[in-house]
């Protein structure tokens, strides 16, 4: 029977055992705890939550919800465990995180395709095919063997993630669209421009504002090229208006000179439907980041796709070194999995190692490709792992990841309506191409209307 080493028993690594046990394949599951931790864990529990019990949002107009109920009609230990040991959270799926962890870990030890096997791997195993899923906490040892395989250049410690914003909830009649110095044309930015009143009292507020302070396990060595804001604000009150608020070369069509300063808003999608606040990673609380931002021109009345944040991180630039099927250009039969690949948050952890997992027992069973459609939350999130390499930053699962729908212009701007179709594509096209990949296994797919 085939053999497949998963390094790694957090949400990803376990689920991806979980998903390669249950198609018949035997799996060889090496997680170091309890012989060791890492400085953020603090109990030997499989899965184990560090950081919040939280699986954030469980309504289907938010994208994670999405990817959560994808997750459940494909089988998922994880949503399987997370609804059973579920605890009130009003509109948020949270759960007892011990009840969580042990039952995660009972699970897996008493699997019979899984054999279970305590020890720190410090490199890349030679078993093939094998799955590393080792977290951004990846031990030092063998992230500088993954760094050799891949190029240390395609490797980093930290995240410095800037915020991105719906385009919708931009008040255009604020903002101009440019590139500096007219290079490229006039749509791939959006500027908010701040005269010196606005920018004075927007300095003021990123200084007073509220910081998340590094956890005990964090060493945050920030690169002088990626500083947080607020640190660039601390070195001085003009420093800012001459690194990522710098005006120069952006003329303001309204005024016909430069702005004091200005935020520049880059495309997120082809479709425009989300902008990137350039340069704008912050350690800000998130509150904070929302009446801070508020004080920005065109931003009063903003939606935050994702808030920025800076933390220490181990992954890789995916797109640069994995290949079609996820596994590392350079070192064919080696899958990555969950935050190590570059994306965010618990939910998208083991959304991504359901994924791998499928995928590895699929092309070792001779069964077709497995890979979800681009339309499903599943495949978003997978095809940010195939986004381009420049600026690659992990991500949790958003909207602008998706195709948009085509409506007509007097449909387009009602935001529920145009998530409301998004999640009906997602789900039936979930089903018609879970039906073809499973002949046989399709359940039901209840109606849109029962579950929103």
């Amino acid at each position: 029977m085939t053999s497949v080493t998963v390094v790694g028993a957090g949400l990803a690594g376990s689920e991806c055992a979980f998903q390669l046990a249950e198609r018949g394949l035997l799996v060889t599951l090496i997680e170091q705890k309890p012989r060791k931790r890492t400085p953020a864990q603090h109990h030997d529990f499989f899965a184990e939550l560090v950081c919040s019990n939280s699986l954030r949002g469980a309504d289907l107009a938010n994208a994670v919800g999405l990817l959560k109920e994808e997750m459940r009609r494909l089988g998922s230990l994880i949503m399987a465990v997370a609804d059973l040991t579920r605890v009130p959270a009003g509109g948020a799926l949270a759960v007892d995180r011990e009840k969580f962890g042990a039952e995660i870990t009972r699970r897996l030890h008493t699997h019979p395709n899984i054999r279970v096997v305590c020890d720190e791997v410090t490199r890349i195993p030679d078993a093939r095919p094998c799955v590393l899923a080792t977290g951004p906490l990846t031990g030092d040892a063998l992230a500088l063997d993954l760094a050799r395989v891949v190029g240390a250049q395609h490797l980093a410690y930290y995240d410095a993630i800037a915020p991105i914003i719906a385009a919708d909830s931009i008040d255009f009649d604020k903002v101009f669209k440019a590139s500096r110095y007219d290079k490229g044309g006039d749509d791939a930015y959006v500027n908010c421009p701040l005269n010196r009143e606005q920018y004075e009292a927007f300095i003021d507020a990123v200084l007073a504002a509220e910081k998340v302070e590094a956890r005990e396990f964090e060493d945050i060595k920030y690169f002088e090229g990626c500083l947080p804001i607020e640190v660039m604000a601390e070195r001085g009150r003009r420093t800012l208006s001459f690194g990522p608020m710098k005006p120069v070369g952006l003329t303001d069509p309204r005024t016909g000179r430069w702005p004091n300063a200005v935020v520049q808003l880059r495309p997120e999608d082809g479709a425009l439907t989300a902008y990137n606040m350039v340069g704008f990673q912050t350690r800000m609380k998130f509150p904070e980041q929302k009446r801070v931002f508020a004080l920005i021109p065109g931003l009063e009345k903003a939606e935050f796709m994702r808030f920025g944040s800076v933390h220490r991180n181990t992954f890789v630039n995916a797109p640069q070194v994995l290949d079609d099927n996820f596994q590392l250009r350079a070192c064919p039969g080696v899958y990555l999995a969950g935050q190590v690949s570059g994306v965010e948050g618990y939910v998208e952890s083991a959304a991504n190692g359901l994924s791998i997992g499928r995928i590895v027992a699929d092309q070792l069973l001779g069964a077709p490709q497995c890979i979800p459609p681009v339309t499903t939350a599943l495949g978003a999130l997978l095809g940010h792992l195939r986004g381009p390499a420049m600026d690659y930053q992990p991500s949790n699962v958003v909207w602008s990841m998706f195709p948009d729908v085509q409506l007509p212009a007097n449909i387009k701007k009602d935001k529920p309506l145009r998530r409301k179709l998004l999640v009906e594509r997602a789900l039936r096209d979930l089903e018609s191409w879970r039906a073809g990949a499973e002949p046989g296994k399709s359940d039901a797919v209840p109606s849109i209307a029962a579950i929103l």
